[in-house]
């Protein structure tokens, strides 16, 4: 797939980074010279680097943007994330926008211009490489347009239990409106299933409500 982001910083970096090594095509357009210039020399694969503003158009040109598949704003700015999918999707015809929304209070702005907005670095790069290999992302644009969210939540050191005894993790009373769906470890990361275990360290990966988050959280505080 051709990506062009817009923002190269810490976010759009690793962004770019994830997406070059599923053998994607990526753009990055960034406003600063000497994160560009960085930029230039970390990132390897099929990519491109722009010096300039992601919110003028000549830049997206240059980035490509007439053959993007997808457009990424990336930036900590959300007024110019909303900018720069307004002008993908307007003048140019980008398929799919996907926009890095910093401020909760601006969801439903973004929402209402049919601009999918995320706040997680990683389902952005889900949400792409979804569509890239089965031809469908419902199912992960389904927590980016409702009160939905994907989480990490760090397995704690028990007072009363040796680290060395895991816990099942099926069998932790999440509340209504929460899944525990996967735990990621140092050495693996696990789909959770009956005897999937977990350990002090471990992080359990939670889509919940965004309502129920916090009771999330305490249920695992008091392991």
């Amino acid at each position: 797939m051709n990506i062009v982001i817009a923002g190269g910083g810490k976010v759009g970096a690793y962004l770019a980074q994830v997406l070059l090594k599923g053998d994607n095509e990526v753009a990055v357009i960034e406003q600063d010279l000497k994160t560009a210039d960085r930029l230039s020399m970390q990132l390897e694969g099929r990519y491109l680097v722009i010096h300039g503003d992601g919110c003028d158009s000549r830049f997206q040109e240059d980035a490509g943007i007439r053959q993007a598949d997808v457009f990424v704003a990336t930036t900590g700015k959300d007024d110019n994330n909303l900018v720069s999918c307004e002008i993908a999707q307007r003048v140019f015809r980008v398929n799919r926008c996907i926009a890095r929304v910093n401020n909760p209070k601006n969801l439903r702005i973004f929402r209402e211009v049919g601009i999918e907005c995320v706040s997680s670095t990683t389902l952005i790069a889900n949400l792409i490489e979804e569509e890239a290999m089965l031809g469908s992302v419902s199912v992960v644009t389904s927590l980016t347009h409702g009160n939905v969210s994907l989480s990490e939540v760090v397995v704690p050191h028990r007072r009363h239990h040796s680290d060395d005894e895991g816990v099942h993790v099926a069998s932790i009373p999440v509340p209504e409106g929460a899944i525990l769906a996967a735990v990621a470890s140092t050495d693996d990361v696990e789909v959770v299933g009956e005897d999937t275990l977990a350990y002090p360290g471990d992080k359990v990966i939670v889509i919940a409500d965004n309502d129920v988050l916090d009771d999330v959280r305490a249920v695992f505080r008091n392991l």
